[in-house]
């Protein structure tokens, strides 16, 4: 008598634990299923196996996914049994339609049993199956939306209607799955980006700290929008005549976020770091350079991109023109100052450092520079605020939106910001919710 083993399995009747079997041994090294015959050896049989035989095919075909039956074949033994012969599946990991990709969907063979694979053994599955390019990889996630990416995509007028994903790479072709770059895209994406603010060159001391997760897009809107509230002015004068000029130019942070939003390394699960103090910004994003390039490089406009479909949706919206050309214009506009921006680069790390062009400076025509206390900052949407304020007396959350073209979450930062620094009050909640200056 022969016992089960990690290449065989007994059923005595068909039931829905067989879809499991298939799975387990489709995900290792294949095997054999016998229906008809106990899990101590005896053969018992099957009272109609026609029937039997359609039920069986029928159920594995629509229970388990990718498709596995090409790697089936199907034998009726004497004495009313069937044999299923299983071999190991190319597409791995294969698993329960009704339950996903998932630990609770994905099974493997583990010596005579079929076990709940984890969570490692599916991404290994997924990469030896999909290649070593994260966002083509399936993601192990399926149940995903597309809120924000829609919002973006009407925004700059592309079409992202359902029949686009396979094109754009959120599907992969042999069953349509989500791959890792609809993840990222997705209001699911597991990947944040933090924002710190120290009060010191060391960045020991903390002021704020941001953390802007969801979609891509929701982390550039979020986070360039909290960065704009980071970004002062300072005054300096010409004769009678006031110059103001911010800390950053508003491109460069614009493309400096865009690059390590865009060139990140996406297979590690650790956040974008943007610290930001008195005398610059650091964007830290994982992931060092790609085998090939160097710092060098990257300062003369080569570009590898990491995620090549990721920076195509990019350039399709027009948010970036082309690869490379974004560190090439941050140093354009830094061309005038003397501190210059800095590039550096570990084994897993690329950081980009924007230096504070009002740090230390002097104003023209030897004028000592007027920089606004950092508790009174006054950015030109602020003062846009303030001047409508003083016209009309208050406002509502919905007129500050219309009048600067932003948006709520953005509104949002910027009146509290103002209310900190004491250039307004915030009166109500809600729809009731209505700004004034302070009084």
């Amino acid at each position: 008598m022969q016992y089960e083993s990690e290449r065989i399995e007994y059923k005595s009747q068909i039931t829905s634990d067989i879809y499991k079997e298939v799975i387990a041994f489709a995900n290792t090294d294949g095997g054999i299923i016998y229906i008809g015959i106990d899990d101590r050896g005896n053969m018992i049989g099957i009272d109609d196996v026609d029937e039997a035989y359609t039920r069986l095919t029928n159920g594995i075909r629509d229970a388990i996914v990718p498709d596995v039956t090409m790697f089936l074949r199907y034998v009726l033994k004497e004495n009313k049994v069937i044999q299923i012969e299983v071999g190991e599946g190319s597409y791995k990991p294969y698993y329960l339609k009704s339950k996903g990709m998932k630990p609770t969907g994905v099974y493997v063979r583990q010596g005579a049993s079929s076990v709940q694979a984890s969570f490692d053994q599916i991404r290994r599955m997924i990469k030896n199956s999909d290649g070593d390019v994260f966002e083509e990889m399936r993601t192990v996630a399926q149940e995903l939306s597309f809120d924000e990416a829609e919002r973006a995509f009407r925004r700059y007028k592309v079409d992202f209607s359902e029949e686009k994903y396979i094109a754009l790479g959120l599907r992969n072709t042999n069953d349509e799955q989500y791959t890792n770059l609809a993840m990222i895209l997705s209001d699911q994406c597991q990947h944040t980006t933090k924002i710190a603010v120290f009060g010191d060159e060391a960045n020991i001391t903390f002021k704020d700290a941001k953390e802007f997760g969801g979609s891509i897009f929701r982390q550039l809107d979020d986070s360039y929008s909290y960065l704009a509230l980071c970004n002062r002015t300072a005054a300096t004068f010409k004769g009678l005549e006031r110059v103001e000029r911010s800390d950053y130019p508003e491109e460069a942070l614009r493309e400096a976020l865009l690059n390590a939003l865009i060139h990140r390394d996406y297979s590690y699960s650790g956040s974008i770091i943007i610290n930001v103090n008195d005398s610059g910004i650091e964007f830290i994003s994982i992931g060092g350079l790609l085998p090939g390039l160097s710092a060098d490089d990257i300062r003369s406009g080569i570009s590898q991109p990491r995620n090549r479909k990721l920076a195509e949706i990019f350039h399709r919206l027009k948010l970036i023109e082309s690869y490379g050309t974004g560190i090439r214009k941050i140093y354009a506009y830094y061309r005038d100052c003397a501190a210059q921006p800095r590039i550096e680069v570990t084994a897993n790390t690329f950081k980009l450092v924007l230096p504070n062009m009002n740090a230390n400076v002097t104003a023209v025509g030897n004028a000592p520079a007027v920089t606004e206390s950092s508790s009174m900052v006054v950015t030109p949407q602020m003062k846009t605020m303030m001047d409508y304020l003083a016209e009309y007396g208050e406002m509502t959350d919905e007129d500050l939106q219309e009048l600067l073209n932003i948006k709520k979450t953005r509104a949002y930062l910027l009146a509290r910001q103002m209310q900190e620094n004491g250039l307004i009050d915030i009166i109500g909640r809600g729809v009731a919710k209505k700004y004034k200056l302070k009084s």
